[in-house]
């Protein structure tokens, strides 16, 4: 009688008295809703990873957690010094709570979608060894910047205080921009990973896109700098979008028009839906690879 791959997942045959379990990979293929069984099947693991990397980045740092909310701030002087002036004729006041409020977000996002490839590519050895759910290491990775987003909100907070801009009210709706950002962040650090693992130029390229990401997005510049005929490619820019939301709560005490909320989640559930579905396409080639 011939077995189909519905029928059984392995095979076994008596030899000498002993049972060989023959597992074959084709009858099992792991789709993108079953990944995600699987991923909350081991979100005790993904605390764990969270934790280590916390841990790892600042076991060995002089200041510990301190960098974290330091190494802000310091950017944010260096580059305040550099640009106020500059700035000062769009009438740009309280610019370092206008840049900071902006890099707070950026930084979370360029350093979650780099180490979600490299988070991938690190679990590589693990992979090996026993099953883990791979969506896992890209999870830890965007769960691991949002503990430092979180840390870093504390100097803004007092730089905010320092130049005289006071906490109002819209800022109890900045979880709404940070979960947004985290789910366009997962979603292209899904895809990226997916990439990365092929061609590990990926990670180095990346890097140079972010250099120009960066200076595209109005984070160290207003946006009334930007001539009428040049705007449409800054609308283009998701980050755009995102970092409106975030920023205007703190740095002005308002909301986002709605328009920019309907852009940024449409932008977010989109770019996560692609990004899941592109990874958890190419999960079984991923086995090999890594």
């Amino acid at each position: 009688m011939i077995e189909t791959p519905v029928q059984a997942q392995a095979v076994v045959h008596r030899r000498s008295g002993r049972s060989n379990v023959v597992y074959d990979s084709a009858r099992h293929r792991m789709s993108f809703l079953e990944e995600i069984h699987e991923t909350w099947a081991y979100r005790d693991l993904l605390v764990q990873l969270v934790a280590r990397d916390i841990k790892s980045r600042y076991k060995r740092s002089a200041l510990g957690i301190a960098w974290t909310m330091l190494n802000p701030l310091m950017m944010m002087v260096v580059l305040t010094l550099v640009f106020s002036s500059v700035f000062r004729q769009w009438d740009t006041h309280h610019y370092p709570v206008y840049l900071l409020s902006a890099m707070v977000l950026w930084n979370f996002f360029s350093q979650s979608t780099t180490a979600a490839m490299s988070q991938l590519l690190w679990g590589g050895a693990l992979l090996g060894k026993i099953y883990v759910p791979k969506a896992i290491f890209p999870l830890a990775a965007i769960g691991t910047g949002l503990v430092n987003l979180v840390i870093a909100l504390v100097p803004l907070m007092v730089i905010m205080l320092v130049v005289g801009v006071w906490p109002s009210w819209a800022m109890l709706f900045l979880p709404v921009p940070i979960v947004l950002t985290a789910m366009f962040a997962l979603g292209l650090g899904l895809a990226l990973s997916t990439l990365a693992v092929v061609f590990s130029d990926v990670v180095d390229m990346y890097q140079i896109v972010l250099s120009a990401w960066f200076f595209l997005t109005p984070i160290i510049y207003p946006e009334s700098i930007v001539p009428e005929g040049e705007r449409l490619w800054m609308y283009l820019n998701p980050m755009y979008y995102f970092v409106n939301l975030f920023r205007l709560p703190i740095y002005e005490g308002t909301l986002a028009d709605p328009m920019t909320l309907v852009v940024a989640t449409v932008v977010s559930v989109a770019t996560l839906a692609l990004g899941w579905v592109l990874f958890t396409g190419r999960i079984d080639d991923m086995a090999y690879r890594l």
